[in-house]
């Protein structure tokens, strides 16, 4: 049986990026992006990766950044995989020599497939809702317009409004290889919720015992 992961994304604070490594989170992110409610400063940044535990992989979230800024935040976090959210293409997010995702904004006209050839080199794609920005919007989209598991060639992140009530929906529709969580596990912007995250993991553990089942 497959088991989904977890990344928790938009940490702003050390004692929930504890939490979220101490409840299973595969991946905990971190928002590069000064334009974002989450956005974490390098001084903070270390403070926050240095929370990281073993085999929990840290990722950095980036807009449209130069690529000045993303090799300073690589060189306070050097084992990062990045993760790329505004108009990069293949070239640029595969210039640092590091993993990386791609959001893709499911807004209408975009195919998966199409996009997902133009980065054959990720290590996986993130869809996301179309006004998502740097993520942590809480809106969603209609899941139905991703492509079966079978036809898809990268592996699945899945974003855009999940919280514990509907992530196992979520899962059992779209077999995503993971779920990615900001908003849906808050109590407010960039401070998480203890009790919202177990209960997302809760949901996610729950649905994969479905699939098991079945």
């Amino acid at each position: 049986m497959q088991r989904t992961r977890v990344k928790i994304c938009g940490l702003t604070r050390v004692e929930d990026v504890r939490s979220a490594c101490d409840l299973g989170a595969d991946a905990v992110g971190f928002v590069c992006a000064p334009a974002s409610g989450r956005f974490v400063e390098l001084e903070r940044l270390a403070h926050l990766a240095g929370a990281v535990t073993p085999f929990v992989t840290p990722v950095l979230l980036f807009v449209d950044a130069s690529p000045a800024q993303v090799r300073s935040a690589l060189e306070v976090v050097p084992n990062a995989l990045l993760q790329f959210h505004g108009s990069e293409n293949s070239s640029y997010c595969q210039s640092f020599g590091r993993p990386y995702l791609r959001a893709a904004a499911m807004g209408e006209g975009i195919d998966l497939l199409e996009f997902e050839s133009k980065f054959a080199g990720a290590a996986g794609l993130l869809a996301d809702a179309a006004r998502a920005g740097s993520g942590g919007t809480g809106q969603m989209f209609d899941w139905s317009r991703l492509p079966a598991a079978g036809l898809r060639t990268l592996p699945l992140i899945l974003a855009g409004g999940l919280d514990a009530r509907n992530v196992e929906a979520a899962i059992r529709l779209v077999r995503p290889q993971a779920v990615d969580v900001s908003s849906g596990v808050e109590a407010s912007q960039g401070i998480k919720s203890l009790e919202r995250m177990r209960s997302f993991f809760a949901a996610v553990r729950q649905a994969d015992a479905q699939s098991g089942a079945q």
